[in-house]
């Protein structure tokens, strides 16, 4: 068994006890599930720029622990304060680290930003639960779902007002995931077998992702050279989390990005 089996393995098990103690009713009487959308979609597709999703992350199953000694409330401010288009926080405790009151001190101290729930959804439960906490945005794996898992599930995000975004990491996987309900396609430049990160798969799947769907690069992305080489494949938004995470101060070694972005593109204006 893998490590993205082993996480699933875990996660069913999670929500079917999770459906014991609060059922849909229950979450859909939150304070929250009423709350209207921002669309991370629209910010994306209406930037002439590159945007910086940034993510809250403790610690992930390949590094482990990446900061331990962060306040969700604190980092997501400040990547907000430095021009974050988005924020994804990780809401998987066993591998990650994340929890609901993470995302819930993220949500309430940013209340408009658009902000992407961060785990392995295998259920339509999950997609309440999401609505409950506030988010915008859920995440859907193309390596743990069959195509007619993420149609159902895609379908029913929408439904609920949530935008879907789809992480693929190959063209197979793309070819038979993408539909009508998806509204970003995210490349993970990770390689889910060897845990390697690599750019060039971000710039072979760019010209096989329709044109009707945002385009986000994720992972491995380091610096404002790599940024600026996908925007020209037509990547619009760079999901970033362990890059800033492992810095003393997350919101600034974003604002310290957003800076080498407008110098370099400056520096080279045909990029932009």
């Amino acid at each position: 068994m893998n490590i993205l089996e082993k996480i699933i393995a875990r996660k069913q098990q999670e929500i079917s006890e999770s459906k014991k103690i609060r059922s849909i009713s229950d979450l859909e009487k939150e304070p929250l599930f009423a709350r209207k959308t921002s669309s991370l979609a629209s910010a994306l597709r209406s930037s002439a720029t590159p945007r910086i999703i940034s993510e809250f992350k403790r610690k992930s199953p390949s590094k482990g622990v990446i900061n331990g000694n962060v306040l969700p409330e604190i980092v997501t401010n400040d990547y907000v304060n430095a021009g974050a288009v988005g924020l994804s926080v990780l809401t998987d405790l066993d591998f990650f680290g994340g929890s609901f009151a993470d995302f819930l001190k993220a949500r309430d101290t940013n209340p408009h930003i658009p902000m992407l729930r961060k785990d392995f959804i295998v259920d339509e439960y999950q997609l309440f639960e999401a609505k409950s906490i506030g988010a915008d945005v859920i995440l859907l794996i193309a390596a743990c779902l069959t195509a007619s898992e993420i149609g159902t599930l895609s379908k029913r995000a929408h439904d609920l007002g949530l935008e879907v975004l789809l992480e693929v990491h190959n063209a197979e996987e793309l070819a038979v995931s993408v539909g009508e309900d998806i509204d970003i396609v995210g490349v993970n430049n990770r390689n889910l077998k060897t845990f390697e990160t690599s750019i060039e798969t971000s710039i072979e799947l760019s010209e096989l992702i329709p044109d009707q769907f945002v385009k986000i690069s994720e992972s491995g992305l380091k610096d404002a050279e790599t940024i600026l080489r996908l925007f020209q494949y037509g990547y619009k938004g760079f999901l970033i989390g362990e890059t800033f995470m492992k810095t003393v101060n997350p919101g600034a070694a974003l604002a310290g990005l957003q800076q080498n972005l407008t110098q370099h593109s400056n520096l080279n204006p045909l990029v932009l």
